[in-house]
């Protein structure tokens, strides 16, 4: 857990086993037993990345795709040729639209996200007619996660709760940290020097999504394995918050 020194390797396990998701349930249960079950035990240090969709399940994040439209509802649909059950649930989780053109539609989200349909997802819900909406608050969904797994295995960890964004000038998606709880996301080297002496002016790491995007490579969107567990990763702890990634207006050149 010691920021210092270089990491020498990464283990990044998938935790599989765990059942279909309802609402209510425990995930700090369902979690520590398909560890138990698997033989894994947690270690101090440890990272565990949390797919936001079995956090919004368990929270019951849902919303019915079979809603009355309004007349922004209907604007923007016909602006973007998208059903208006799905503009309707993108809608009622946007606070702003920023882009509406032919099968696109670009918004900032009522956490400060920016991303396509606002995170609405009508895939793989476990409940047909309705759509999942990101987690109520991602960062106290990462810190119940983190409490409940440090007390059940005594040990110091982290928990990421991740969802896969687009990218605005590169193809594809990337897991991205929503939540965060026990580490710093920012790996901050700005004052340092680099091996030839030159001062370091911009280099601030976004370690939680590249920590998060790791873990995208076992836990797969087809897989149904939503769970994945880093060891060897010396992270700084702290009270780390999910929307220290999130770039303010008045540093954002792109709108």
């Amino acid at each position: 857990m010691d920021a210092g020194g270089p990491v020498l390797s990464l283990t990044i396990t998938p935790v599989t086993g765990l059942p279909e998701i309802r609402e209510g349930d425990d995930l700090v249960a369902l979690i520590g037993d398909a560890l138990d079950a698997a033989g894994v035990s947690p270690a101090d240090g440890d990272v565990f990345v949390v797919a936001s969709k079995i956090v919004s399940k368990a929270e019951g994040q849902r919303l019915l795709t079979d809603v009355e439209a309004d007349a922004e509802v209907r604007r923007v649909a016909a602006r973007t040729g998208q059903p208006l059950a799905e503009v309707a649930a993108v809608l009622a989780e946007t606070a702003t639209v920023l882009r509406a053109e032919p099968g696109v539609l670009v918004v900032e989200t009522r956490h400060g996200y920016i991303c396509a349909n606002a995170g609405v997802d009508r895939s793989n819900t476990g409940m047909p007619g309705t759509a999942l909406l990101l987690p109520a608050d991602p960062d106290a969904g990462a810190a119940r996660i983190q409490a409940g797994l440090e007390a059940r295995y005594g040990a110091s960890l982290a928990v990421l709760v991740s969802d896969t964004f687009g990218r605005p000038f590169r193809y594809g998606l990337v897991n991205v940290a929503l939540g965060v709880a026990g580490m710093r996301p920012i790996r901050d080297y700005r004052g340092q020097t680099d091996p030839e002496g030159r001062p370091l002016a911009g280099t601030e790491l976004a370690v939680a999504d590249e920590l998060c995007a790791a873990a995208e490579l076992v836990m797969n969107k087809l897989d149904r394995v939503p769970v994945a567990m880093i060891h060897g990763y010396r992270f700084e702890p702290g009270d780390g918050s999910g929307r220290e990634l999130l770039r303010d207006r008045a540093t954002d050149y792109f709108r």
